[in-house]
């Protein structure tokens, strides 16, 4: 069987199921008790639309400065609502509150480096020429964007496209997952109290039904997305006749570390486990496959499974603090339990079980199993805390392993020497590639966006101002001057 096969048929691929709203309202439950916490009703898609179009004129016409300045006084707001937004997160993701806490963090420290990415990726330029007189280049604004964000960051990673929109001049209707309003919706409302009216920055939530709406509307000029591949593959598809919308797509990875001589196996346990179990697995950016050296295979595994033994999962506000939290929802931890039955009825060997210790909620344990022996490994992101360890003989293998996916995001080399860091980023075909460190937690001064099915070459992070406005080039002089001089009676 096929890695596609298999994803339809029995693996539980990309970030679990889509679940559809109903006609009226979009309903959010907190996963570590299953308790209801937000209620609200689905946004009028026409509305939403019609609002931002009348308000976009008027945005765009703000002076930059003054832009900056309202971004500024946004993050001044979620400093404000920083205990609230965290607590909202915790609650309704399943974070543990230390890890809320720190996306809070990301969120207040993306403006100023949206502010230096705007100016650096899209400063005014004039070359000039007495003859010829001068070639600017500036840049414009898209119009109306919609961003689509995801559950396992319902604060930073939408905020990630909202803030560099709106500083380019755009305005934005944001629908958060239908899996995460109520973060979203206070995330929307520290837009507007910062004074970036409710028609410029729109929180509009829904289900699958408006997002494909918005996507597909006449007057939205681009779509930001993150989230699963199947998604973001089903978003470039409707609008593969449509070259005039700007479509930022940053999809998720079946991402790759790579394990090679090294004393420290201490400090690359942690740093394995960091990259695989942080947010319960459920990061574009997680481990899902360890590629170790054979001959380092029992040491390294002794290690890994040791701290992972020791991993404390739980609710959001345990104590002592949990080092993770749940996963999004019984139907994706249903998915999980089933995908690592499948990996081990397909010649996987365990090495730590999938564990849930109550089948009513989606508290899952850290997993690790060796699929070296699987003759078809599927080539599909298991959003959640399952790392799956394959062996190689030497380092070309190795590297031959990391690409052996449809996805390209995130790689990382543990240990090796310089000369094989080299060719391991020379080789390694992914957006993020690491020595010696995690594969989560990339830089915000940096490009964030990976190839294949991880993207499609817009990265967001610092380099989202690329997508948020256009150039435009512009030849210019004050009076006209001009003769032709050649093939003329």
């Amino acid at each position: 069987m096929d890695g596609a096969a298999a994803s339809s048929a029995t693996i539980a691929s990309d970030r679990g199921p889509v679940s559809e709203s109903s006609k009226a309202e979009i309903i959010s439950y907190e996963p570590a008790t299953g308790a209801e916490i937000w209620r609200g009703p689905v946004c009028e898609i026409d509305d939403v639309v019609s609002r931002a179009r009348r308000a976009w004129p008027g945005w765009a016409a703000q002076p930059l400065s003054t832009r900056m300045e309202l971004a500024r006084r946004f993050a001044n707001e979620v400093r404000k609502d920083a205990d609230k937004l965290a607590t909202s997160i915790a609650r309704e993701v399943g974070k543990p509150l230390w890890e809320a806490n720190a996306e809070v963090e990301q969120v207040i420290n993306k403006v100023e480096v949206s502010i230096r990415a705007y100016a650096e990726r899209t400063s005014q330029r004039k070359l000039d020429s007495a003859l010829q007189g001068t070639m600017a280049v500036r840049h414009k604004p898209h119009g109306v964007l919609v961003v689509l964000g995801p559950y396992n960051y319902p604060a930073h990673l939408p905020n990630a496209h909202i803030v560099p929109a709106l500083i380019a001049g755009n305005v934005v209707i944001f629908k958060p997952s239908e899996k995460a309003p109520a973060s979203g919706e206070i995330l929307a409302r520290c837009f507007n109290r910062a004074g970036i009216s409710a028609a410029v920055m729109q929180f509009a939530p829904g289900g699958p039904t408006e997002g494909q709406a918005l996507i597909s509307h006449d007057g939205v000029d681009g779509v930001l997305f993150t989230g699963s591949a199947n998604t973001g593959i089903a978003i470039n598809r409707r609008l593969a006749t449509r070259p005039d919308k700007m479509v930022a797509l940053e999809m998720g990875g079946n991402n790759a570390m790579v394990m090679w001589d090294t004393p420290k196996l201490t400090d690359a346990a942690a740093l394995i486990v960091q990259s695989a179990f942080a947010t319960t697995g459920q990061r574009c950016t997680a481990a899902r496959r360890l590629i170790v050296k054979n001959s380092m295979y029992d040491a390294v595994i002794s290690e890994v499974k040791a701290l992972a033994d020791r991993v404390i999962f739980g609710a959001p506000f345990d104590e002592p603090a949990p080092f993770m939290g749940p996963v999004i929802d019984n139907a994706a931890a249903d998915g999980l339990s089933e995908s690592f039955l499948y990996l081990m009825s397909n010649g996987g060997k365990a090495i730590k079980h999938l564990v849930r210790p109550d089948e009513s909620l989606p508290f899952l344990s850290p997993a690790i199993i060796d699929t070296t022996a699987m003759k078809d490994r599927p080539d599909v992101e298991l959003f959640g805390p399952i790392l799956q360890v394959i062996r190689v003989e030497d380092f070309d293998e190795a590297i031959a392993e990391t690409n052996n996916t449809r996805f390209g995001l995130a790689a990382s080399l543990i240990g090796g020497t310089p000369q094989e860091y080299n060719k391991f980023w020379a080789n390694a075909r992914a957006g993020l590639v690491n020595w010696n460190r995690a594969t989560v937690n990339p830089s915000h001064a940096a490009p964030m966006g990976g190839i294949g099915l991880s993207g499609n070459h817009r990265p967001t992070g610092y380099y989202a101002a690329d997508y948020c406005a256009y150039p435009v080039a512009s030849g210019e002089m004050e009076q006209p001057r001009a003769m032709i001089g050649v093939g003329l009676k």
